[in-house]
Order: C-alpha cells, then structure tokens, then sequence
C-alpha cells in the first residue's frame, strides 16, 4: 500500500467496516488481532484517529500515544505474563506497510532478538 492509501484500511477496522478480531479497546485506541502474528501474541494497537507514523502522532498528542502502549501493557498482562515487545515500524524502508501509526505487541514466547 502506498503512503497515500484511500480509504485507509485501519481506519475502516476502527469504524467496524472491515472485520477485525478487536481483543481490546478505549475510548481513544483498538487493538486487534494481527492476520500473520509471528509469536503466540501479535496484537496491533491503532489510534482511534489517523496519524501516518509514531513521529506524527507523538508530536500532536503523547496523551494518545501513551493511552496505546497502557493498552498494549493490559492486553500483554492478560496474554503474555506481562511480557512483550512493541515495535513501531515508521516508514516503508522500516516496514511499515499500513500509513495509520499502529503498535506491534508481541509475546508469549521467549524472543530473541531478531533484527531485519
């Protein structure tokens, strides 16, 4: 998906246009099942509101940003032991396929480190 993806495909999950397994949510983020999790836990957890990137949306509201990761915290509290990666891929050289900022919460095995 390019940059300037229309409509952006979280954005429709958010809106409950696209199916989603939603395992957790606030007023202000979701988190979902990824749809190739690489460990036991692969949760994605997305800002209710779009931002292209974790710069973006850090510079205009921490206050969102620190609501995804207690979110992420929760959901790993319940699925991994309290254990857990979050990854933040920010731009295409990084990985990052889907221009809404989304979190990575992995989990539930032992993870070495792995870089790509």
């Amino acid at each position: 998906m390019s940059e300037n993806q229309d409509p952006c495909l979280f954005c429709q999950i958010v809106a409950g246009d696209l199916p989603a397994e939603i395992v957790g949510q606030t007023e202000r983020s979701v988190a979902f099942k990824d749809i190739a999790p690489q460990a036991p836990m692969h949760l994605l957890v997305v800002p209710r509101e779009h931002f292209g990137d974790i710069a973006q949306l850090a510079a205009a509201d921490p206050a969102l940003l620190a609501d995804m990761i207690e979110l992420a915290d929760n959901l790993a509290g319940e699925n991994a032991d309290g254990q857990f990666r979050l990854v933040f891929n920010s731009g295409p050289r990084a990985g990052q396929s889907v221009f809404h900022v989304h979190g990575h919460v992995i989990g539930g095995a032992e993870l070495g480190w792995t870089p790509a």
